[in-house]
């Protein structure tokens, strides 16, 4: 992740782009929350941001949309590991209250909307009604991931997991031959 930070620092017209957003009181509480292992909800959403920006200014879609939007995706603001105050699971309603959250705080165009409530998509069933919709789905699964490998990998688990998996391989590559 440290590259994509560098990329990110480097890149003013991006950073342009969400310079209000990155700044809000409300937004920087995403801080305090921790949404993948060891990254905080900020640190995905701005992770999300670039990524839905790099992919729609390559396509010629519009990426000033698809960089605020990804920023507020996630801000539904609790813990979302705690069950308190809210209804249903958070896969389902976060979106909703991230929407919610962030119509309080900025102005936001259609596809900022349709963004922030579809990217979990095909999660919920509300289809997605914009391309930038449909890539802001793919990089928030994409970060996810990638959030949560380098997660994995700062544990003892992931080196246990790989001893084991060689020596099962071991074995049975043994095996094969005898």
């Amino acid at each position: 992740m440290l590259k994509i930070k560098e990329k990110i620092d480097n890149d003013k017209n991006f950073n342009k782009i969400i310079y209000d957003i990155k700044i809000n009181n409300t937004v920087l509480q995403m801080r305090n929350l921790r949404q993948h292992y060891n990254t905080s909800c900020y640190e995905h959403c701005l992770y999300v941001s670039y990524y839905t920006y790099i992919i729609c200014k390559r396509l010629n879609l519009d990426y000033v949309s698809a960089a605020r939007a990804g920023m507020l995706h996630d801000l539904f603001l609790y813990d979302w590991r705690k069950k308190e105050n809210r209804k249903g699971l958070h896969a389902f309603t976060h979106p909703k209250s991230s929407l919610d959250n962030a119509l309080k705080l900025f102005d936001l165009n259609k596809i900022e909307k349709d963004m922030i409530l579809k990217h979990m998509w095909p999660v919920t069933l509300a289809l997605p009604k914009y391309r930038e919709s449909y890539i802001i789905t793919l990089t928030d699964k994409f970060s996810a991931i990638i959030e949560s490998i380098d997660g994995i990998k700062a544990t003892r688990t992931y080196n246990r997991i790989f001893r084991y998996a060689y020596m099962i391989l071991g074995i049975c590559t043994f095996r094969y031959f005898l």
